[in-house]
């Protein structure tokens, strides 16, 4: 009876695996070509080489046969053919479908995990760090930054880490009436104007990067000073006399509102000739023109780190578009009145504020729902030093800012703003008269009687929420009225409040009021005009620079002619420069005397 192993070497089954195995590396060229019959050279060849040549397939036979029956016993040689076959083939990456055809799907999930912390480790090499110095604590929290915005949550506390209180500004203009809208792409401003101007500007560098040392001699003449004021790159113009025409490829009444792609390829603007105006950013060459809303257009906003574009307009409607096929995607209804504003992030959804129906809607684009959150709340803490009159109801909602996926912050003319959830209906947290109240009026100004009842003066109002920013995924936000300057608050660390933090307003006035000893909380700044919209762009990698805030000033309102500021008003715009704040050192001791103190 014979066994296994009496079984000839031809006779046994070899093993073959069902998953595809790597190509195995071939030990000599002849191996895989000489197990047929050896065919004899072409040319005339002694009777002697044939007799070798029939000897030497002989025994290479048996040699395979030998190598058989090793394989079937064990798999050592065919494992050891496959690392050297990876070996041989060096990174193993060249083409990414045959390294991927073999892995499973836990081998995938590490591969590119090491591939992705290898990006990572790149990038802080570039930041200035040596390979083997970099620390293993910074890549966690880049991973950690990273995961949380993904997850739509936020993650960086700014407010704490800006020195608002140091900012410097600066201030541009190009003979224009009100700028209504402003957009940033670093280092790129664009602004609009109610006279059809689109303007291209680009912000200057930092101080100590526009005038780099290239030689190690110390120079003989001081440096010049350095540039604040943006420069002109290029500007567009519209032309009220060219409505009726259809192949007018520019505005023909009022640019209401202006954004800029995150690859910074397109800039988009929209105005009451209902009309939306997709540009080359380069050249402010216009590229495409829609028609498709029936009113205004009034806010414009992108997806971020997308091309695609979300539209709101006075015809109630939100209309989604695709850059990349500049194409219209569809339309989304359910505002009750004209929408005012729209915001969106990283998700595929968005935030309008509906005017005088008082409700914000987050619309869910791929699930094609609707969140509604009606407004109307007021404070009713009880404020003795404040006429009750002065506290009016919300009758318009305004301005709408994301803070995360789940966060967002909504600007009325009551001069509140209202802190919402997306799990809650009504706001978190309303923080009323923002900006303060109006200056009361006179009996003169309000009666032509010459001895007017002081009874008939109407008590101060407050001041509308006209700008509202937010830097995402972090507290920081940023609203604007006609006070004077730009308001800084916090997002409490609970994420259930908002509390003041400072103001943006020009050096000059800022520098009267610390001579004075004025608190910059409660006096008018020196920004002249209404703040019709603000734009935020970070300094260096992830803000390590600060931050760069770009206000649009007019003297009117951007919507209409309200609020005039005929003598105490600029048509222009504000570039803030917020550096970060300095760390306190520590002084010698301190540490240690703390730690004792614990223990004690």
């Amino acid at each position: 009876m014979s066994s296994f192993f009496t079984i000839p070497g031809s006779n046994k089954k070899r093993k073959r695996n069902t998953a595809p195995e790597a190509p195995k590396k071939r030990i000599a060229a002849s191996k895989s070509t000489n197990r047929g019959p050896s065919k004899a050279p072409a040319s005339a060849a002694g009777k002697g080489k044939k007799t070798a040549a029939a000897a030497t397939s002989a025994s290479k036979k048996r040699t395979e046969r030998d190598e058989d029956d090793e394989s079937i016993s064990g798999s050592d040689s065919d494992d050891e053919n496959i690392i050297s076959a990876g070996e041989e083939s060096g990174n193993g990456s060249d083409d990414d479908d045959d390294e991927a055809a073999g892995e499973t799907a836990a081998e995938r999930r590490l591969r590119l995990a090491e591939r992705y912390l290898e990006n990572v480790k790149q990038q802080v090499d570039e930041a200035g760090f040596d390979a083997a110095e970099i620390d293993r604590d910074l890549i966690n929290e880049r991973l950690v930054e990273d995961v949380a915005e993904s997850k739509g949550k936020v993650y960086r506390e700014l407010a704490s880490e800006l020195a608002f209180d140091r900012a410097t500004s600066s201030f541009f203009r190009n003979n224009t009436e009100t700028f209504t809208s402003v957009a940033v792409n670093a280092p790129y401003a664009y602004t609009t104007t109610k006279d059809l101007y689109l303007h291209k500007w680009r912000i200057q560098d930092l101080p100590q990067h526009q005038f780099p040392q290239t030689t190690k001699k110390k120079p003989k003449k001081p440096p010049a000073p350095p540039r604040k004021r943006p420069e002109l790159q290029t500007w567009l113009r519209g032309n009220i006399n060219n409505a009726r025409s259809k192949s007018f490829q520019r505005h023909v009444e009022k640019i209401l509102c202006v954004a800029a792609s995150p690859d910074g390829k397109y800039v988009v603007t929209g105005g009451e000739d209902r009309r939306l105006i997709i540009y080359d950013a380069e050249t402010l060459k216009p590229i495409r023109v829609f028609t498709h809303h029936r009113d205004a257009v009034t806010g414009l906003a992108f997806r971020r780190g997308t091309n695609q574009l979300y539209s709101c307009s006075k015809d109630r409607t939100v209309k989604v578009w695709s850059l990349d096929e500049l194409a219209y995607v569809e339309t989304l209804f359910g505002h009750q009145d004209e929408i005012l504003d729209i915001d969106a992030l990283a998700q595929e959804r968005c935030v309008s504020v509906g005017a005088r129906d008082r409700t914000a809607r987050l619309w869910k684009v791929a699930e094609e729902t609707q969140l509604v959150f009606r407004g109307g709340s007021v404070d009713k803490k009880s404020r003795p030093d404040v006429d009750p009159r002065s506290l009016p109801h919300e009758g318009s909602m305004d301005r709408v800012a994301m803070i995360d996926d789940e966060l967002f912050i909504t600007g009325s003319d009551n001069g509140s703003l209202a802190l919402w959830s997306v799990t809650k209906k009504k706001p978190l947290h309303i923080l009323p008269m923002a900006h303060g109240l109006e200056e009361p009026l006179r009996p003169d100004e309000v009666s032509a009687d010459h001895n007017p009842d002081p009874e008939i003066v109407p008590p101060p109002q407050p001041r509308w929420i006209t700008a509202l920013k937010t830097i995402p995924y972090s507290d920081v936000i940023l609203s604007g009225s006609w006070d004077g300057c730009i308001r800084v608050w916090r997002l409490s660390e609970d994420k259930r409040k908002i509390e003041p933090v400072g103001v943006l307003t020009s050096e000059v006035k800022q520098a009267s009021r610390a001579a004075k000893g004025a608190k910059s909380e409660d006096t008018p700044g020196g920004l002249k005009g209404v703040i019709n919209d603000i734009a935020i762009f970070e300094r260096g990698e992830r803000g390590q620079d600060g931050i760069c805030v770009v206000a649009a000033v007019g003297k009117e309102h951007r919507l209409g002619r309200w609020q005039m500021r005929k003598g105490a008003g600029k048509n222009g715009g504000y570039v803030f420069e917020v550096p970060r704040a300095l760390k306190k050192p520590e002084v010698n001791g301190d540490h240690n005397d703390a730690s004792n103190s614990e223990s004690e």
